[in-house]
């Protein structure tokens, strides 16, 4: 029982999103089908130890300061501030487009670190955006290198368009995978954002399990196919520094 409540309880935890980031008890009961009491329970726990607070006004709650401090302790630990900003930036400032670390987390890309382009127009995401991993490619360039079983498991899952370019047809996708993974990169255009192109290449562990990508990505006009090679140059080079750094990280898919 009292691994069931905290399996009830870490599930309770993912409905806190940037898109719904405070919840009411009952309407939180509803959306994940416990409950209300048993709800309550766990939210006056996470409360009492910090990870959740309730707001006074709304009677609703919200993360606490204390997944703010785990934060920084992962960030520490992942060298992004110290080490892996200062390659992403220098790569950023050399071809004029935003970069992004996007890291592996289950069945989705979280995006962890960006280094934003100085350019007027340019793609713009927030830290810790959750996307998919069968859209853009940041993702599919992680989901390509994981095992069959696990793709099959995420098209199964459901595949839904951000827009008219993202692919839905299970087997056309699997057949873009095996083509990103003989190639080791992949490059997409609205696929995930309209008019947006993706240049991503794959990063690896010491046991050569996929555990993020490294992406360039701006307006598509600024990167037709021509100037692709030469960007992917640049690309893979300081990928091959970030990975170096990464190499004793475990795999995120469960």
């Amino acid at each position: 029982m009292a691994l069931k409540t905290l399996d009830n309880s870490l599930e309770l935890l993912k409905y806190f999103t940037k898109q719904h980031p405070s919840w009411g008890v009952r309407e939180l009961a509803k959306e994940i089908g416990i409950s209300h009491s048993i709800v309550y329970r766990i939210l006056a726990t996470f409360q009492n130890h910090g990870f959740l607070v309730q707001n006074k006004e709304s009677k609703k709650y919200e993360l606490g300061i204390r997944f703010l401090e785990y934060g920084h302790i992962v960030q520490d630990k992942m060298r992004l501030s110290d080490v892996i900003f200062p390659i992403m930036k220098g790569l950023s400032e050399k071809t004029e487009e935003s970069i992004f670390l996007t890291w592996l987390d289950a069945m989705e890309g979280i995006t962890v670190e960006i280094a934003e382009s100085n350019q007027r127009i340019k793609f713009a995401v927030s830290l810790g955006t959750r996307t998919p991993l069968y859209a853009g490619a940041s993702c599919k360039v992680i989901m390509a290198f994981l095992p069959k079983e696990k793709q099959t498991e995420i098209v199964h899952k459901g595949i839904a368009p951000f827009t008219d370019k993202t692919i839905l047809d299970t087997e056309k996708l699997l057949m873009d995978l095996q083509d990103i993974r003989k190639k080791g990169w992949c490059y997409s255009i609205g696929e995930y954002s309209e008019s947006v192109f993706g240049l991503g290449v794959p990063l690896f562990n010491s046991k050569n399990e996929i555990i993020a990508s490294l992406t360039m990505a701006g307006p598509e006009f600024r990167m037709p196919e021509h100037k692709v090679p030469n960007a992917l140059e640049i690309l893979q080079m300081e990928a091959q520094k970030i990975q170096s750094h990464l190499k004793n990280y475990s795999f995120m898919y469960v």
